[in-house]
């Protein structure tokens, strides 16, 4: 299986936003995101579908997914952080974490914001501050 993106943001082959990471996880900003915050959730090990994930992984990434939201809720106005796996625009399971207010704003066929890297890095770095 080739290496997907996530792979080379894991390998810091590409750079990105990260929020935090262990040994098996790693969260960072979605640069193409449906709002301020929104972060993926993303684990170590390329795996294609996230229901192909062995049980105990599966669970910790929920885990994992909960600290990373509550930072996110911490930094960003907002009711919820909502989560979406959608699993096909890239093959390596992640979870989209996405502050919300209303069940539209977790529709991904909204047009995405632009945020440029600065304003995605003072984020970023509001989110870990809060972990």
């Amino acid at each position: 299986m080739e290496d997907s993106i996530f792979t080379k943001i894991i390998n810091r082959e590409i750079p990105a936003d990260i929020i935090a990471e262990n040994e098996n996880f790693i969260a960072f900003l979605d640069v193409f995101p449906l709002a301020k915050g929104h972060t993926l959730i993303v684990p170590k090990k390329q795996v294609d579908y996230i229901f192909k994930m062995d049980d105990e992984l599966l669970a910790a990434l929920h885990v994992f997914s909960k600290k990373v939201a509550l930072a996110i809720e911490k930094t960003i106005p907002c009711k919820r952080i909502g989560t979406a796996v959608i699993g096909l625009e890239v093959p390596h399971t992640h979870i989209h974490l996405v502050p919300i207010n209303n069940v539209s704003d977790i529709d991904f066929s909204r047009e995405k914001l632009n945020i440029n890297k600065e304003e995605l890095f003072e984020i970023s770095q509001k989110i870990k501050s809060n972990l």
